[in-house]
C-alpha cells in the first residue's frame, strides 16, 4: 500500500506540475463582451505555445518504465523522498551528479564533514573564482607544459611563489634545466633543491618546457591571481590536472580559451546547465538577453519559475516594459514588484529584451527546463551567460551530447574543488579530515559550495540520505532523463508532492 501510494503521489505531483505548464491565464472561465474583431492572418511566429514537457514526459516510455521499475517505485515510497524534494536546491544538483551524491550518502558522517566543509569554506568562494579564471586561462594556453610541473607539486609550488624570478627562463629552457640540475646554486630554487633537482631529471617533463618555455612568462603575469595556491602543493596539482582535463573535453568541442575562464568562475552554474541541454542551447542563443536578466537575479528567479506565462511578451517587448514598470499592479510581477521595477528602469537592460523578445518565447518552450533552475537563478552571472553567447553554436552542439556535456561540467567541479581546497588550506580554513573528504568528494564538495545551508540541512536527516544512499540507480535513470531531472528540480514539484501524499493519505484511511 506504501508503494503504491508512493507511485500514485509521484504521478500525481508530474500531473499537478504538468497543470500550471501553460498556466491558467486570469481571464480563463469568464464571460467577456462579443466584440468584432478584424487581424491580419496569423503568422507562424505570432503564435507562442506553452511549455509541454510534463504531458509529452507523462506519456514517453521512459516514464512508464520509472513507474513500474522495482528501483523507482523504492524510491517513491521511501520516507526521505519527500525530504529531498523539498529542496530544490538540493534536488537540482543531486541531478547534476546523481552517482557522486549517492556513494557520499552511504557515509553519513562523509557526507556531514564535506558539507560543514563547504560552509567554512563558502565564504572564500569569490575570491577563489577569480583564482580558477586566471589559472584556468594559463592551463588552457599551455597544457603539457603546466601537467609536466604538476608532476612535481614542491618545484611548482616554488616557482609559483617567485614566479618573477623564474620569468627569464621564458626564452631559454636549457637554461632551467642546468639550473635546475644544479638547484642548490640557485638563490630561487635552493629551498626545493631536491624537487627542481628531481624536475631536471624527468626528461619527459623538460621536453615538455622545451617546447613551450612561454609558460614561465605567463606563470609571473598571473603570479598574483593564485600566489595562495602555493602552499598547498598537492592541491594544486591536483587543481592543474583536472584543470586540463576540462579544458581537452570543452577545447575540443570548439569551446575557446575566453569561455573556458568564464566557466571555470562558475562551475557549479555550468553543471547545473549542463544537466538541462535545452536550456543551456537556449541562453547560447538568446545569450545577450539572458545576461541582461541575469543583473536582475531576483526578477530573473520570478520569470524563469513562470516561463510559460511570460512566454505572453515574445512578441511585445514594449508590454514587458511597461508591466515591470507597475510591477505592483501585474499579478505575474507582484511579488516582486521591487526587483522587476529596477529591471524595468535599467535602460541597457530594457535595450537587450526589446532587441530579442524572443527570448520570453524561448523560455516558454522549455519552462519545465527552466523552471528548475529557477531557485538558483543568482548563479547565473552575467559574464557567464554573455561567454555562453560568444561560443553559441559550439556550446548548441556540445548541449547534444550529453556525454561529453556532462564529463566536461563534471571537470570543472573537480578543479574548483581543487582550488578551493588550496585557498581554504591556506587560509587554515579546512582541518585535514575535510581535505581528505573533499579530495574524495570534489564534485559534490563543489556543488555544495553554491547552496552549503541547504546541504546542511540534508546531512541533519538520515532517512533523505537513506533514500539517496540505496536508490543510486533510480536517481542515476532519473538524471539521465533531462525533463524527470527537471520535473524533481522543479519547486512546484515538491509542492504537488505534498498534497498528493496528503490526498493518498486521506484515500488510504479512507480504504
Amino acid at each position: 500500500m506504501l508503494t503504491t501510494a508512493g507511485i500514485l503521489a509521484f504521478g500525481v505531483a508530474a500531473y499537478g506540475l504538468g497543470r500550471v505548464y501553460p498556466p491558467v491565464g486570469p481571464s480563463q472561465g469568464t464571460i467577456a463582451p462579443a466584440d468584432r474583431y478584424v487581424s491580419a492572418q496569423i503568422a507562424e511566429g505570432d503564435v507562442t505555445l506553452g511549455d509541454t514537457s510534463v504531458p509529452e514526459l507523462m506519456q514517453t516510455d521512459a516514464f512508464e518504465l520509472m513507474v513500474h521499475d522495482p528501483d523507482f517505485r523504492a524510491l517513491a515510497a521511501s520516507p526521505g523522498f519527500k525530504a529531498l524534494a523539498s529542496q530544490p536546491q538540493v534536488m537540482a544538483a543531486l541531478m547534476a551528479n546523481p552517482k557522486a551524491f549517492a556513494a557520499l550518502a552511504a557515509n553519513p558522517k562523509a557526507f556531514a564533514g564535506v558539507a560543514n566543509a563547504a560552509q567554512n569554506a563558502s565564504a572564500l568562494s569569490s575570491r577563489s573564482s577569480n583564482a580558477n579564471s586566471a589559472l584556468m586561462g594559463l592551463v588552457a594556453s599551455h597544457p603539457v607544459a603546466m601537467q609536466a610541473l604538476a608532476g612535481h607539486p614542491d618545484a611548482l609550488s616554488s616557482i609559483v611563489r617567485n614566479a618573477a624570478a623564474f620569468a627569464n627562463f621564458a626564452s631559454n629552457a636549457n637554461a632551467f634545466r642546468d639550473a635546475a640540475s644544479k638547484a642548490a646554486n640557485n638563490a630561487s630554487m635552493a629551498s626545493s633543491a631536491v624537487a627542481f633537482q628531481k624536475l631536471a631529471a624527468d626528461n619527459n617533463a623538460m621536453v615538455a618546457l622545451s617546447k613551450d618555455p612561454g609558460v614561465f612568462k605567463s606563470l609571473a603575469a598571473n603570479a598574483g591571481a593564485f600566489k595562495a595556491l602555493s602552499a598547498q602543493p598537492a592541491a594544486l596539482a591536483a587543481s592543474i590536472n583536472s584543470a586540463a582535463a576540462a579544458a581537452s573535453k570543452l577545447q575540443s568541442a570548439g569551446i575557446s580559451n575566453a569561455a573556458l575562464q568564464s566557466l571555470a568562475a562558475n562551475p557549479s552554474a555550468f553543471a547545473l546547465l549542463a544537466g538541462q541541454p535545452k536550456a543551456l542551447s537556449a541562453i547560447a542563443s538568446h545569450s545577450k538577453a539572458f545576461a541582461a536578466l541575469a543583473g536582475h537575479p531576483a526578477a530573473l528567479a520570478a520569470i524563469l519559475s513562470k516561463a510559460s506565462a511570460f512566454g505572453s511578451f515574445a512578441n511585445n517587448a514594449n508590454s514587458f516594459a511597461n508591466a515591470a514598470s507597475k510591477a505592483s499592479s501585474n499579478a505575474l510581477m507582484a511579488s516582486n514588484a521591487a526587483a522587476f521595477q529596477k529591471l524595468a528602469g535599467d535602460s541597457n537592460a530594457m535595450a537587450a529584451l526589446k532587441a530579442d523578445p524572443g527570448v520570453f518565447a524561448s523560455m516558454s518552450h522549455n519552462a519545465l527546463a527552466f523552471g528548475s533552475l529557477a531557485p538558483n537563478a543568482r548563479m547565473l552571472s552575467s559574464n557567464l551567460l554573455a561567454s555562453l553567447g560568444h561560443n553559441a553554436s559550439a556550446f548548441s552542439n556540445l548541449a547534444s551530447n550529453a556525454s561529453q556535456l556532462s564529463a566536461a561540467a563534471h571537470a570543472l567541479q573537480a578543479f574548483d574543488a581543487h582550488s578551493l581546497m588550496a585557498s581554504a588550506g591556506a587560509a587554515n580554513a579546512l582541518n585535514a579530515a575535510a581535505s581528505q573528504a573533499i579530495r574524495n568528494n570534489p564534485q559534490a564538495f563543489s556543488a555544495m559550495l553554491a547552496n552549503p545551508k541547504a546541504f546542511a540541512a540534508i546531512a541533519a536527516q538520515p532517512a533523505a540520505l537513506a533514500a539517496l544512499s540505496s536508490n543510486q540507480k533510480a536517481f542515476a535513470a532519473l538524471a539521465a532523463q533531462p525533463n524527470l531531472a527537471a520535473l524533481m528540480a522543479n519547486p512546484s514539484f515538491s509542492a504537488a508532492l505534498s498534497q498528493a501524499n496528503q490526498a493518498g493519505v486521506s484515500q488510504s484511511h479512507s480504504d
